[in-house]
């Protein structure tokens, strides 16, 4: 092995690279409007739903009620009259019609029990089935308020502190996920599509009357790709995330890009076993939707990993970007140090260095 032929080889590779659009396209959408879109993109929560309220009351309780409808869950309620509430709703105006009554206060310090209707537009599912219960939460916290006022009984108040995201903003979750997993996504593509490349241009067999040796092909592709996909995810990290999407980096980035260095040897070397298994880039292409969909949804970037079967748990214990995945929580969202987070580092050593040497035994299999 001669460091010198690896260095020349990666250097081949990025000028391939540089002569591809498609892939060059590819990298700059995934790590900068990919990025950006998934973090303003409406979330699963409630996020700025349009509210009307009818206020026949217009007693303090109401008014209480109408001013506790806040950003960033709802815009600012409309006031409007019970005329105007069908229509509104029957043009999508609204998503949610609040309809308090005549005497809802004098009622309730009476010891009655009124009502308050909620019309809901439930062709907006996802607002409609979460939001339903921000409102009834809302009505009934400032209803149990005024009450407690009223008779001076002593209540208990829960104070609630959010750590580590106090806004409890989907965006600072959205953004830095969706940049770890175009790391894995971006490792595996780029190095699959060099090896096929190679084959369907038919250059491999003109490296194999080299005097180079399967491991020098095989790393040179690894560490140009990988060095790719580092770079960009750097990138991307400082000006897109932190700069453009203003969300706060708890922890090291120099202690997060080892890391992912770490991953992406394993993630370049799951390519290459992938392009050796595939004869084509259609199949590459399938066998990509059938490893990466599964490695990403499993690995607690998209659901945490406590809510899956124990069983699921267990073997996703392999996957190089289950241990990519906490380690990166832990330093860029916590704040934590190498002493709390070396055992994924141990991991990802072992994982990377297993994926390398399988991926380089069949790669010599395929070449012979």
């Amino acid at each position: 092995m001669r460091l010198a032929n690896i260095f020349h080889l990666g250097i081949k590779e990025l000028r391939g690279l540089m002569r591809d659009p498609i892939l060059l396209g590819l990298i700059a959408y995934s790590f900068t409007i990919a990025v950006y879109t998934e973090a303003k993109a409406v979330p699963e929560t409630l996020n700025n739903a349009p509210i009307a309220i009818v206020d026949e009351d217009s007693s303090p309780l109401s008014r209480r009620i109408a001013d506790s409808f806040l950003r960033p869950y709802f815009k600012p309620p409309a006031m409007i009259t019970a005329d105007e509430m069908d229509a509104r709703m029957d043009a999508g105006t609204d998503t949610f019609a609040l309809d308090i009554p005549p005497n809802f206060q004098s009622d309730l310090i009476a010891g009655k029990t009124p009502v308050v209707q909620l019309n809901v537009d439930a062709t907006r599912m996802t607002q409609a089935f979460s939001g339903s219960g921000y409102v009834q939460n809302i009505v009934s916290t400032e209803v149990s308020g005024f009450s407690a006022e009223e008779s001076r009984a002593p209540t208990v108040d829960l104070a609630l502190r959010a750590r580590f995201n106090p806004e409890l903003n989907q965006m600072w979750f959205a953004s830095v996920m969706n940049v770890i997993n175009n790391v894995t996504m971006l490792a595996i593509i780029l190095t699959g599509t060099a090896l096929i490349r190679e084959r369907e241009h038919g250059t491999v067999e003109h490296l194999l009357v080299m005097p180079l040796t399967p491991f020098e092909i095989m790393a040179a592709k690894v560490w140009s790709m990988g060095l790719v996909v580092f770079a960009a995810t750097l990138l991307s990290l400082i000006f897109v995330v932190q700069g453009l999407l203003k969300v706060p980096i708890e922890g090291s980035i120099s202690l997060f890009m080892a890391g992912a260095a770490l991953h992406l040897l394993a993630a370049t070397a799951m390519g290459i076993a992938l392009a050796t298994l595939a004869g084509s880039m259609p199949q590459f292409g399938l066998l990509l939707m059938l490893v990466l969909l599964p490695l990403q949804i499993l690995s607690g970037a998209t659901t945490p990993r406590e809510s899956m079967p124990e069983v699921i748990q267990t073997i996703m214990l392999a996957a190089p970007n289950t241990h990519f995945i906490l380690l990166a929580q832990a330093i860029l969202y916590r704040g934590a140090g190498f002493s709390v987070v070396w055992p994924q580092f141990a991991w990802l050593l072992v994982i990377a260095t297993a994926f390398f040497a399988f991926s380089l035994r069949g790669f010599r299999r395929s070449l012979r």
